[in-house]
């Protein structure tokens, strides 16, 4: 059974930092590939970044890129997102996700977290 757990959102300030992980079981990454994506109120899934199955290329949205980060400890099962110079704009629900292809496509993607929320406000 896959299953994909986020945590590491909360409250934090315009300007500051977060940083997101993702466990991941019942997958190995030399078959899935593992995004990020974002939903605010109101709004459509929003793909953030993404890692490819084959090495540790990355691809960000250019509203988050130079700001996040996206890694993985193979060891550990895990990907993360650090994200810096968070600004009111990032403040979603964040949701990692695996599919088959490297991309942002939502409609690709066999199994999702629940997510974890991000909120940036002074």
């Amino acid at each position: 059974q896959v299953q994909l757990v986020e945590s590491g959102g909360g409250l934090v300030q315009p300007g500051g930092s977060l940083r997101l992980s993702c466990v991941y079981s019942g997958l190995t990454l030399e078959e899935y590939a593992i995004a990020w994506f974002r939903q605010a109120p109101g709004k459509e899934r929003e793909g953030v970044s993404c890692i490819s199955s084959v090495d540790d290329t990355t691809y960000y949205a250019n509203s988050v890129k130079g700001r996040f980060t996206m890694s993985r400890d193979n060891a550990k099962n895990t990907v993360f997102l650090q994200m810096n110079n968070l600004k009111p704009e990032d403040t979603a629900v964040y949701y990692c996700a695996a599919g088959p292809f490297y991309g942002l496509d939502p409609y690709v993607m066999d199994y999702w977290g629940k997510g974890t929320p991000v909120t940036v406000s002074s």
